[in-house]
């Protein structure tokens, strides 16, 4: 049977984990120090993107998930699978992605990803973080054809 703080713990790495999901479609990508450690590393290499610490990360979204490349999005996650370890946890989460693209002749194209977070969470003095995030490619559909995932 699991303890009242292990039933804490998990739901607020859940809780955590949405946070990001929402902090990233609304383009509040400042938000995210209050998502991951300071000291975090975060690999999106998986469909292409950055590999570096928090702020390169943030610098990358700031420009690569810009209104005028990425109007809309989410980030639907699900399946949270969370494995503690006194204060810190690893975890891996199942995200489905649609995004819409801005084309070159003007349009819009919707695609889809499916992907896995695989991530390490660690208990800070202001609550659980993420440490490191590493995004798994599973499967795109629909991507523009100059698009290479």
């Amino acid at each position: 049977m699991m303890s009242q703080q292990e039933m804490s713990d998990r739901w607020e790495i859940q809780d955590l984990v949405f946070h990001y999901a929402d902090l990233i479609d609304s383009k509040n990508f400042d938000g995210l120090r209050e998502v991951f450690t300071g000291d975090a590393h975060v690999d999106y290499s998986a469909f292409g993107g950055s590999v570096g610490d928090l702020e390169e990360t943030i610098a990358y979204l700031k420009q690569a998930v810009a209104d005028e490349v990425f109007p809309n999005s989410q980030h639907l996650n699900a399946n949270v699978q969370v494995a503690l370890d006194g204060d810190r946890a690893s975890g891996r989460v199942m995200c489905f992605n649609p995004m819409e693209m801005a084309l070159p002749d003007g349009g819009t194209q919707v695609f889809l990803l499916g992907l896995w977070y695989v991530d390490e969470y660690r208990r800070t003095p202001a609550g659980w973080r993420i440490a490191r995030r590493e995004e798994e490619k599973s499967w795109v559909f629909n991507t523009p054809d100059f698009m290479q995932l």
